[in-house]
C-alpha cells in the first residue's frame, strides 16, 4: 500500500492533519472457544511475548495450550463481556474519543484519532490504513501501557514498523514509550484510590498490583519491574503512605519459570490467613479494566483472600475515562505533538481576523 493512494491531499495553505494512533494489547471478537484461539494464537506467537526458540514453543503452543486454554479462557470472557463487547475494547475506544475531543480545541491543525489493537481487532494495520486515508502524514502512536516493556510496548512498535515496511512511501512518526512517572497519571491514580476511600473507608492494607513478566526478561535489561515501583512509589509518596501501608505485587504467572516476585496470588493467601481486616487493590498498569482486572483481579484473587480467612476485599477500578485520566492523557499526547501542532486562535485572536473579512 503507498502512503498516499486514495489519500486526500491538504490544499495548499491548509494545514495537513495529524493522526493519533491510540494503542492496546487487543480481545477476542467474541467470547468464544473460536473466537479465543485465534486470539491466543497471534498473542502467544509473539516473540516479544514468549521469548523461547520457535522449535521449543510453538510445539506446545499448537498441541497443548490452544487445544485446552480456549475454552476456559471463553468461559472467564463471557462472565465480563457486555452488551457493547469487550470491556478492554469499549473503554480504549472511549478514551480516545474523549482525549480526541479535548485535543482538538487545542490545536490549529486537524487531528484524527485511530484505536489500533496489538492482537485481534480493530488490527494496528487497520488503525494506520485509516489515518493515512484521512491524510495524517504525521502520527504519534500512543500505547496506552503506562510502564514500558518489550512484551508490550515494543511489541506494539513492532506491529507499526511490520505494516509501514509494506508502504511505499512512510509518514513521519513518533511514538510513545511510557508514562509511569507523569504527574498527571500519578494524581489520577492517588484521586482514584482517595475517592474509594471517601466512598469505602480505607483498608488496613493498599495493594498495588502488575501484571508481571518472566524475571529473566528484567535480567535482560527490561525496565519494566523498575518503572512499576517507580509509579508505586509516586501514588505513595502522593498518599502519605509509610512502606508498611501499601505492598507491590506481580500477577498472572504463566508457565514454570520464575516471574516477577511477590506473586499476587501468593499474597494474598497469606493476607488472608493473617486475617487482614481489609485491602484495597488498584492495578496502576492497566489504563482500562479487561479481563484481568475484572475477572483475575475482582474475582480470583478476591476468593483468594477471603477464603484464606480475610476480611473486605475492595477492588479498586482502573482510570477508565475518569476526567483526570483523560487530563492526563491529553498533556502526554501534546508533549509528543511538541513541533507538529500549533495551538489553537483563542477567542481574541480570532476576533480581528473575522472582522477584515
Amino acid at each position: 500500500m503507498s502512503f498516499y493512494r486514495g489519500v486526500n491531499e491538504s490544499k495548499p495553505g491548509e494545514p495537513s492533519p495529524i493522526g493519533l494512533l491510540v494503542a492496546h494489547l487487543g480481545t477476542p471478537d467474541a467470547p468464544t472457544p473460536g473466537a479465543l484461539r485465534r486470539y491466543l494464537r497471534q498473542f502467544l506467537s509473539d516473540p516479544r511475548v514468549i521469548e523461547l526458540p520457535r522449535w521449543k514453543w510453538l510445539p506446545v503452543l499448537y498441541l497443548f495450550v490452544l487445544t485446552t486454554r480456549p475454552k476456559t479462557s471463553a468461559a472467564l470472557y463471557r462472565k465480563i463481556w457486555t452488551s457493547e463487547g469487550s470491556p478492554l475494547l469499549v473503554h480504549t475506544r472511549a478514551v480516545a474519543n474523549a482525549v480526541g475531543a479535548a485535543l482538538r480545541p487545542r490545536l490549529a491543525e486537524p487531528l484524527h484519532v485511530a484505536v489500533g489493537m496489538r492482537y485481534g481487532n480493530p488490527s494496528m494495520a487497520a488503525a494506520l490504513r485509516e489515518l493515512a486515508a484521512r491524510g495524517c502524514r504525521r502520527i504519534v502512536v500512543f500505547p496506552l501501557y503506562p510502564q514500558y516493556s518489550g512484551t508490550t510496548t515494543a511489541s506494539t512498535f513492532d506491529a507499526v514498523f511490520a505494516e509501514l515496511a509494506t508502504w511505499r512511501q512512510m509518514p513521519e512518526l513518533r511514538t510513545v514509550n511510557d508514562y509511569h512517572d507523569d504527574a498527571g497519571y500519578v494524581a489520577a491514580l492517588a484521586a482514584s484510590i482517595r475517592d474509594s476511600w471517601r466512598e469505602r473507608g480505607r483498608a488496613k492494607k493498599l495493594l498495588l498490583t502488575f501484571h508481571g513478566i518472566p524475571r529473566r526478561y528484567v535480567d535482560a535489561g527490561d525496565p519494566y519491574f523498575a518503572q512499576c515501583h517507580e509509579t508505586a512509589r509516586r501514588v505513595a509518596q502522593q498518599l502519605g503512605l509509610a512502606g508498611d501501608d501499601y505492598g507491590v505485587t506481580f500477577q498472572s504467572l504463566f508457565g514454570k519459570e520464575e516471574w516477577l516476585r511477590p506473586y499476587t496470588d501468593e499474597t494474598m493467601k497469606r493476607l488472608g490467613a493473617e486475617k487482614l481486616a481489609s485491602v484495597d487493590v488498584l492495578c496502576p498498569g492497566f489504563s482500562v479494566d479487561c479481563l484481568e482486572t475484572l475477572e483475575e483481579i475482582d474475582g480470583l484473587n478476591r476468593e483468594f483472600f477471603t477464603h484464606a480467612g480475610g476480611g473486605e476485599y475492595r477492588y479498586i477500578p482502573c482510570l477508565n475515562e475518569r476526567p483526570d485520566h483523560i487530563a492526563a492523557l491529553t498533556d502526554v499526547a501534546l508533549r509528543h505533538l511538541g513541533g507538529w501542532a500549533s495551538p489553537a486562535a483563542t477567542s481574541s485572536e480570532r476576533a480581528p481576523a473575522l472582522a477584515a473579512r
